[in-house]
């Protein structure tokens, strides 16, 4: 089966000044699994494979996240989520293209409804890293809304419905759009009057910490919505200077900041692993939120870690952490009205 390859650039809908700080970075983001392989010496053997798995998923990560991985350690737990490798192309028949219901909960084009009080905008396509274990791997990012005009649909749904008092500006990931496009977008999410909370999930804090910018603080925090950012780290190496203080310009800017992260195999399926990351986290500031239970996407399933090894995590940190510093584990299933615990 095809799979839609996510966009790579960022998303410029009116014209803007000469790129600088992020946004060339992303542009410098390595593309070319053999180039990955070489700069992190790994045997020839790896790139071979990585270009053909990579041939319906395309590699791309930044050289800052690269600059965190161990050279020739083909197990690095950084390089794991965004190395292609064989088992992509091996898909048991539990694993789909649509794991969690993304199709059956669109209303309109790009705005999908999944749980009572909040509605998610898939804002775009592009990222600044493919994981690959993402579930949105497949989706059809083609369909969904390019411009402010395009998305007055979705804006008239979400005022249709008084229920809804947060609206999440998802992907893909919201911040590879340039701040001039993200602040008139969320300019007119707040203009509906019983909207209080504007929610970003994105991963870009982690994988390009330059983003978190004077720019993007401005109408994050500049406007009317309470302003919530779900960042996503899966592991403590992913936290370096440059992230910490990424977080760090958040937090003190007033934002609630919040971390979800997924049980992987080779990457954090370890009590001590998982540990050191929430304390990490809560350092800075940052709230463990959930620890999920990997989507069962077509092309991740050597990802999967048992559920009894992750209650075992939770337990273990249970033991040893804060209530404050666990993360909820729990998983995503189609249909479901809330993420659902694994207790």
């Amino acid at each position: 089966m095809a799979i839609l390859a996510i966009q790579t650039d960022p998303v410029r809908p009116n014209p803007e000044p000469a790129e600088t700080g992020w946004r060339s970075e992303l542009r410098r983001a390595i593309r070319d699994p053999r180039e990955l392989c070489q700069l992190l010496n790994l045997p020839e053997e790896f790139a071979v494979r990585a270009v053909a798995a990579a041939e319906g998923f395309p590699l791309l990560v930044p050289r800052g996240y690269v600059a965190r991985m161990r050279p020739g350690d083909p197990a690095d737990p950084l390089l794991r989520q965004v190395l292609p490798v064989e088992d992509e192309l091996v898909t048991p028949p539990s694993y789909l293209t649509d794991p969690v219901g993304d199709r059956a909960a669109e209303v309109v084009p790009g705005l999908l409804h999944k749980y009572p009080g909040r509605a998610l905008l898939i804002s775009t396509g592009a990222c600044a890293v493919h994981c690959r274990y993402c579930f949105r791997r497949h989706y059809p990012y083609g369909e969904a809304p390019k411009s402010l005009a395009a998305w007055q649909p979705a804006l008239d749904q979400i005022r249709a419905d008084e229920t809804l008092h947060e609206v999440l500006l998802s992907g893909g990931d919201p911040l590879v759009l340039v701040d001039d496009y993200l602040a008139r977008l969320v300019e007119r999410i707040a203009a509906i009057s019983h909207v209080r909370r504007l929610r970003i999930h994105t991963r870009l804090p982690i994988v390009l910490p330059e983003r978190v910018c004077p720019d993007l603080l401005s109408w994050l925090v500049g406007g009317s919505l309470t302003p919530i950012v779900v960042v996503h780290a899966n592991h403590p190496a992913e936290i370096d200077t440059a992230v910490s203080a990424s977080m760090q310009r958040l937090v003190s800017a007033g934002v609630v900041v919040l971390n979800q992260a997924v049980l992987l195999r080779g990457v954090n399926d370890t009590a001590d692993t998982m540990a050191a990351l929430c304390e990490r986290l809560v350092d800075l500031g940052v709230m463990p939120y959930y620890l999920h239970q990997l989507d069962r996407v077509a092309g991740a399933s050597h990802f999967d870690v048992p559920e009894s090894a992750g209650r075992e995590i939770i337990a273990q940190l249970t033991a040893r952490l804060p209530g404050y510093a666990v993360p909820r584990y729990v998983r995503e299933v189609a249909g479901h009205a809330s993420k659902l615990p694994i207790v």
